[in-house]
């Protein structure tokens, strides 16, 4: 069985524990403390192949940003989270995918783009066509998600599995995203 360390990173309240927290024990948390740093593990079969993934859920206020650093460096696979009810934290993700780059010194990281809270529909100040744009500019798949009503979030890790895959093939390398799935 193959394990997956699996990152996620986001700014500050974009739901990044909700989402890790939904996937790996199916509910909801409405209220908690900001995340320092929590750590799950979760079996799940991936494309008929079962997987463990190591699930780091970081702190996304900047006090911790220091810490980052060493998270990207262990990590395999990452999901950047932003708030589709927040524009700031849309802002917020393109210097951390930067960091990523730089971190691992290599432009082809498995990630998603991953805009968060859908079920806020009447809130949103990030569009679809927003997040898929900059999801095509980085050649990485994008999908928008609920932790709140469980929308795609057992979808995103299935991929973030399946990409980690895909880039750990021989010759996965050259054009790792070309085929990219938009979800």
């Amino acid at each position: 069985m193959r394990e997956y360390k699996v990152v996620v990173l986001g700014s500050g309240g974009v739901g990044k524990s909700a989402l890790t927290v939904q996937f790996v024990t199916g509910s909801f948390i409405e209220k908690y403390d900001p995340t320092i740093e929590d750590f799950y593990r979760k079996e799940i079969e991936v494309d008929s192949s079962p997987s463990v993934l190591e699930i780091l859920d970081t702190a996304g206020t900047e006090q911790f940003a220091s810490m980052r650093d060493l998270y990207i460096k262990n990590g395999q696979g990452f999901i950047l989270v932003y708030s589709l009810v927040n524009q700031q934290s849309f802002q917020d993700i393109k210097p951390m995918r930067d960091q990523i780059i730089r971190v691992k010194r290599y432009e082809r990281v498995p990630m998603i783009l991953v805009g968060n809270k859908v079920d806020l529909e009447g809130e949103r100040e990030v569009s679809f066509g927003e997040g898929k744009a900059l999801a095509e500019e980085w050649s990485c798949p994008f999908m928008e998600t609920s932790a709140k009503n469980k929308a795609s979030v057992d979808e995103l890790f299935a991929e973030i599995v399946r990409q980690m895959n895909y880039a750990a093939q021989p010759n996965g390398d050259e054009g790792c995203c070309s085929a990219c799935v938009i979800l």
